[in-house]
């Protein structure tokens, strides 16, 4: 029986592949292009069209079989499949470092690097090599032999690791459940959340409600449930999922988990020469050095505490004074928050969410970006998908397809959680001059309809999933035909977060609002009212929201920058010591919020995590040129696509954000963006 999993497919056939499958594909590919490697490094005087250009479809073969094993992997999860993705994952390892060390192969790449027709290859394709030559150096190729066995098992090790972190995690949170008998305990929960608690009660084959610590089900107790006891017991069992603390304390321990990994960042990045994991982080990204991104932070921290403590004044004399509230704990914020939010601006997200259905709001993303950028959005019915709620779409301009896409919005049992795009196809031209079109996996965690009533998304929802399509554009917009440096292969890390956030600016403006909002039983546009209400609630406690993510990156950036073998970072310590610096809100004693923090432990973020902060000045600085000039203004438009989304990573973000902007980006513009600059001033 072929295997779907190595034919040559634009689009996944999704209804053939079964578990069984997976391996056997990636033991053939990794097997084939071993021995092509072998070949292709033996080259005495190598060109493009004989060195890069095979190797990038040996890259390309291997992509295509493990993106849709990792995305099923994450998205319909089973014990079957998670045994074959480690084993997977372990073998993938071992061949990363096989090539990256492989001094052959990088001798290869210095001579065709050395030609004299160097210069004579495409930005992209110069670009790409350059690339490869730092990344054989990052990889250890200039390492003793000793050494290069070393960095391999630290490697392997640190990928076994993490994901052994994530597993955790999603075990963690997808075993703990709270069923309800009684509804009153359920005091001003909104009805869209009850409905969703019985549902999930039915799931289980239980009576009542059912709350779980999916974000669907946490999120409307701890902003809206009157029941304060309630509120503590889901505040503690989600901030204390993988830890040794909470009701499944000990269970599935993060916490020496995230002390091996730290122990082997520092001892990898040591091989490589640098003091720490944090320069070795920086070593693909836009910042140039520890300094400037703590400098960064810090000033950021400096202009936005002053408001964030005034906020959180205000939260607790409101909080007392009204009701009678002197001693508001961390499962208390989201309430009291909400409260706050409507006595001051008479909205809540639950007011706006009749306005906001999946069925309205996608089609309304979709004309933002046709208006934007020219294109064509269009979904396609027949296309085989991982599940019922899978949809798949093409990108077309001028009746010519640019790209393909798959939305996959609900929460689920066995689908990690969160929002996230993933590349399942690069945009790139083989050796036969064909050119493979891109696609996007985008993946997010929204409340599923409930008997026969349509999805209904809160705004933060909404703009959840103008972030992750603004992901996806990067990736499927590139006119970059290099592999390596297609969408958003080769963006550095701190400039790959610019489009995502770029988006989110048309959740906030009338004119784009109008096409993304209306009445999922009216079709009636959201009221002059409401829009005000929103927009004037648009940065209530943003001071609070700024220290918050500033604090994830702190913690982050000095843990790695701050370790040293005789004095390991003790994760929980440093959270505790940078709270202690800038938050506002004081956390229990049992919060182990470090334990559950995939997106340093097991995503790409280590010691990068300040990137979402960094870039989010990079978009301001670019929607204010939008401010300028108006949000659909054609020819704006044609300047992002043409300098930030069609580019890629073929060059230097800076260059790319200057090609744009006509300047280096200003902090000035998020400040004003987030409400901060009077508070500066």
């Amino acid at each position: 029986m072929n295997n779907p999993l190595l034919t040559d497919d634009l689009l996944p056939k999704f209804g053939h592949i079964r578990t069984e499958h997976m391996e056997t594909a990636i033991d053939q590919i990794l097997s084939e292009n071993r021995m092509k490697i072998q070949s292709l490094s033996q080259q005495d005087d190598p060109t493009w069209d004989t060195l890069a250009q095979p190797m990038q479809a040996l890259e390309d073969k291997l992509s295509n079989a493990w993106s849709v094993v990792s995305h099923l992997n994450g998205v319909m999860n089973n014990d079957d499949l998670r045994k074959v993705y480690k084993n997977c994952l372990e073998k993938l390892t071992e061949y990363s470092t096989e090539v990256s060390q492989n001094e052959a192969l990088c001798n290869a790449y210095k001579k065709l690097a050395a030609r004299d027709d160097f210069k004579g290859l495409s930005e992209a394709q110069r670009k790409s090599i350059e690339n490869t030559l730092r990344d054989f150096h990052l990889g250890g190729v200039d390492l003793p032999e000793e050494d290069k066995k070393r960095y391999a098992n630290l490697s392997r090790e640190l990928a076994e690791l993490s994901n052994k972190f994530s597993d955790n995690v999603l075990d963690a949170t997808q075993h703990w459940y709270k069923q309800i008998s009684d509804v009153t305990e359920l005091s001003g929960v909104p009805e869209s959340a009850i409905e969703g608690a019985k549902q999930a009660a039915r799931q289980k084959e239980l009576d009542g409600y059912v709350i779980t610590l999916d974000f669907p089900s946490f999120y409307p107790v701890m902003t809206y449930c009157d029941n304060r006891e309630l509120r503590r017991e889901v505040y503690e069992a989600f901030v204390t999922r993988a830890s040794d603390q909470g009701p499944d304390a000990a269970t599935w321990d993060n916490t020496p988990v995230m002390a091996e990994i730290l122990k082997r960042r520092h001892a990898l990045a040591q091989l490589l020469g640098f003091d720490n994991y944090a320069e070795r982080s920086l070593a693909t990204k836009m910042a140039r050095n520890v300094d400037e991104v703590l400098d960064f932070l810090n000033q950021l921290a400096a202009k936005s505490k002053p408001q964030a403590e005034k906020e959180f004044a205000e939260l607790k004399a409101f909080a007392k004074d009204e009701h009678g509230v002197d001693d508001l704990q961390a499962w208390d914020i989201g309430y009291y928050s909400e409260k706050l939010s409507q006595k001051r601006y008479d909205i809540s997200p639950e007011t706006l969410r009749p306005w906001f259905p999946v069925d309205k709001v996608v089609p309304g993303l979709f004309r933002v970006a046709e208006k934007l950028f020219d294109v064509q959005i269009e979904e396609k019915p027949g296309v085989e998908t991982w599940h019922q709620d899978a949809k798949a779409y093409c990108i077309s301009r001028n009746g010519q397809p640019l790209a393909w896409f798959y939305f996959d919005l609900f929460a689920r049992q066995g689908k990690r959680g969160g929002a996230w795009m993933a590349d399942c196809r690069v945009r790139w031209t083989d050796m036969r001059g064909k050119l493979q079109l891109p696609v996007a996996f985008l993946t997010c965690n929204f409340t599923p309809p409930v008997n026969g009533k349509p999805s209904l998304l809160t705004h933060d929802e909404v703009t959840t999933l103008f972030h992750e399509f603004g992901h996806g554009l990067h990736h499927m917009l590139t006119q970059v035909d290099v592999l390596e440096v297609s969408g958003i292969n080769g963006v550095a890390w701190d400039a790959v977060e610019l489009p995502s956030q770029f988006l989110e600016n048309w959740c906030w403006n009338p004119e784009s609002l109008a096409l993304i909002a209306s009445h999922h039983e009216t079709g009636e546009p959201l009221p002059e009212d409401l829009l005000q209400k929103l927009l004037a609630a648009k940065n209530f406690q943003s001071g609070m929201g700024m220290v918050r993510q500033l604090e994830f990156s702190l913690f982050d950036f000095r843990m790695h920058a701050e370790f040293t073998d005789e004095a390991p970072t003790n994760p929980l310590d440093m959270h505790r010591k940078i709270r202690k610096e800038i938050a506002v809100v004081e956390a229990p004693a049992f919060n182990r919020f470090p334990n559950s923090f995939s997106h340093i432990f097991a995503g790409g973020y280590a010691a990068g995590y300040y990137s979402y902060k960094w870039a989010e000045v990079l978009a301001a600085d670019a929607f204010s040129l939008f401010e300028e000039k108006g949000i659909f203004d054609p020819e704006t438009g044609k300047a992002f696509l043409q300098n930030i989304l069609e580019k890629g990573g073929s060059q230097e973000p800076m260059e790319l954000f200057k090609a744009f902007r006509g300047r280096e980006p200003q902090v000035d513009a998020l400040l004003k963006q987030s409400g901060i600059a009077g508070a500066v001033a």
